[in-house]
């Protein structure tokens, strides 16, 4: 039993690689000639290309998941999403595993989920290069540590997101933002003294940043709640076979006009803001407390 479960890993891993070796070849090039070809509807084949590309990535991951492990992921709220929308995403993050959960539910479903990451991220080997090939934004957050002794560094990030989200005015995206900003763990729950039971605090200024800088072309919010009714897994516990059922719940919201603001000097929009994005959260964790007590039925 045991070997089988090593096997799988090392299957199921040296397989995710293979395909995203695979999809470079091509994905490198394309990207270059996009940005050397500064000519909107050429800029926007390409992006429709390499969206492309990426999804028949994720459905090669998906069947070699489908077929090598036991996992059941059970998608519920998923009617009446589009492909041809641009959609705004927060989920609430417990593992590893919650990235690849998210893109194998709902790849061909919406257009292809773009995270935002950290700018270190880009020397991943592979995968760095494609992450900035299929625009994803890489962002550098500044501490306060850093803006007093630098205030000039104050307003970057925000222009940073902005100028990233110039790039998906063209063409159908769905940008992510786990609200939480880190995966959920017992000792951060218990040093943030979060109001809930199984979720982190929200942060709002990031979405908030987001809306404000796509200027209302987002045009709904997805909320998804994932849960894992055996407990939060490791990659290693997904890739061995040891999550045997996933539950994740969408639900479209509407972004309401009053939503886009100046998050960052506006107090009385702040505050409005921060009303609304509790509100999400107190909601999903209401869910979660129900997914929990369905499972254990």
């Amino acid at each position: 039993m045991l070997f089988k479960r090593y096997l799988s890993g090392f299957l199921t891993t040296s397989l995710f690689v293979v395909f995203t070796a695979i999809v470079f070849v091509p994905i490198l090039p394309l990207a270059l000639l996009k940005r050397l070809i500064p000519y909107v509807p050429w800029q926007m084949f390409c992006n429709r290309l390499l969206d492309w590309i990426a999804s028949a990535w994720m459905d090669a991951n998906a069947k070699h998941q489908s077929l090598i492990l036991p996992t059941q992921v059970h998608l519920e709220g998923a009617e009446g999403l589009q492909s041809d929308e641009w959609y705004m995403m927060v989920a609430n993050h417990q593992s590893w595993g919650d990235v690849l959960v998210l893109l194998r539910v709902f790849n061909r479903r919406i257009p292809y989920l773009k995270f935002f990451l950290k700018k270190s991220l880009i020397w991943v080997p592979l995968l760095g290069v494609a992450w900035w090939a299929l625009d994803f934004p890489f962002m550098r957050r500044y501490s306060q540590e850093q803006l007093k002794r630098n205030p000039s560094l104050k307003g970057k990030d925000i222009e940073e997101t902005r100028k990233a989200c110039e790039k998906f005015r063209y063409h159908p995206v769905t940008i992510i933002n786990f609200l939480e900003g880190t995966r959920f763990t017992s000792e951060k729950h218990a040093a943030q003294k979060s109001i809930y039971q199984n979720l982190l605090m929200p942060k709002a200024g990031g979405l908030a940043f987001t809306l404000a800088a796509m200027d209302g072309q987002l045009h709904g919010l997805l909320d998804v709640t994932i849960y894992y009714p055996e407990g939060r897994p490791s990659y290693w516990d997904y890739a061995t076979g040891k999550v045997g059922k996933i539950h994740a719940h969408v639900r479209q919201l509407p972004i309401p006009s009053e939503m886009l603001g100046n998050y960052g000097d506006d107090i009385i929009f702040r505050e409005r803001f921060q009303l609304w994005v509790n509100q999400i959260w107190s909601e999903k964790e209401l869910r979660l407390q129900a997914m929990e007590k369905t499972y254990q039925v």
